[in-house]
């Protein structure tokens, strides 16, 4: 007798061929579930499912999933209406284009509430060392110089000690900032099972011997990313932040990466300008799309979330935030 659980691995193994980003891996999904979601495979890709509070409704979310066809759409407007979904939450792993533009709205999808800014930064890593330490900007590569000389050293270390300091950094970074972090369970579950998988990576930068900054790294295929990263106020003047996108940059050429996604931008944003200093490229992608298939039920879910929002805000500045981690 086969197991839900090797079912799941087999039929979902499949997906990895084609998936173009890790939060399309048969690994993601299978974190997803662990964590509580409910995971729809379609032959486009995977789906979160969540079920809206007090109802029998539900949402689905598709990150990061292939361009759009009209097939594709109106495949997954079908999925919806058997699950009792009322919009699919489309943020396509492809570029903007108005021809795509117009085929999503075509379909009845409108703008949503993003999870991914819909720019980023690349970085061209089949360029060599000399080249790119070449094109940073002055500030950039006087505040590499400066941690070298500090002795700033920064490797992979992924171990449970190196962890336990990341989660540590990420407490520590979510309450002087103010926003709102995924649960240290999150963090923890993640790790184990995308590590196991060889996608995530650790980066430490230390300091006379304390671990003052860490990064989680993500590789898939031809691509490195920089989904998660974390540091402490004390010692910030030896610039390991500096130093830690170079060697991450030097990890993803080692490896024969040939793209490092800085994992969003944001205008004005101070760590937008400091991913700034190392020349990327701006790519824009299609962005995010609500995949309306209920539209009265939709309605009343955008109100109670604009409303669910302001709260949020409202407690992070409160410095409520702490509960969440």
């Amino acid at each position: 007798m086969i197991s839900l659980k090797s079912t799941w691995d087999t039929k979902m193994n499949d997906l990895d061929k084609f998936a173009t980003h890790p939060l399309q891996t048969s690994f993601w999904g299978k974190f997803r579930k662990a964590w509580g979601n409910e995971v729809l495979e379609t032959r486009w890709g995977i789906l979160t499912v969540h079920r809206l509070p007090l109802t029998s409704y539900k949402l689905a979310i598709f990150e990061k999933g292939p361009t759009p066809t009209q097939e594709m759409l109106a495949d997954l407007r079908k999925i919806a209406k058997e699950n009792n979904i009322v919009f699919v939450k489309l943020e396509p792993n492809c570029l903007k284009s108005e021809n795509l533009i117009n085929l999503v709205e075509s379909n009845g999808s409108v703008p949503g509430k993003r999870f991914f800014t819909p720019t980023t930064f690349w970085i061209d890593l089949t360029k060599s060392e000399e080249e790119l330490l070449k094109s940073f900007s002055s500030k950039t590569r006087y505040n590499i110089r400066l941690a070298q000389r500090k002795e700033v050293v920064v490797k992979e270390d992924n171990s449970d000690k190196a962890f336990n300091r990341y989660l540590e950094l990420t407490r520590e970074t979510t309450l002087r900032q103010a926003f709102f972090a995924h649960s240290e369970r999150y963090h923890k579950l993640m790790w184990k099972i995308l590590r196991e998988a060889n996608i995530a990576h650790l980066l430490t930068a230390t300091y006379q011997g304390e671990i003052i900054t860490t990064w989680v790294l993500f590789k898939w295929h031809d691509f490195l990313y920089y989904p998660y990263g974390a540091s402490t106020e004390k010692y910030k003047e030896v610039m390991a932040n500096n130093l830690m996108m170079w060697e991450a940059i030097k990890f993803g050429r080692n490896l024969g990466l040939k793209t490092f996604d800085l994992w969003g931008r944001e205008e004005g944003k101070g760590f937008t300008k400091f991913k700034e200093g190392y020349n990327p490229k701006v790519i824009e992608f299609l962005g995010t799309w609500d995949l309306v298939v209920n539209k009265p039920i939709y309605q009343i879910y955008t109100f109670a979330e604009k409303l669910r929002w302001k709260i949020l805000k409202t407690s992070a500045k409160l410095g409520l935030s702490r509960n969440r981690f």
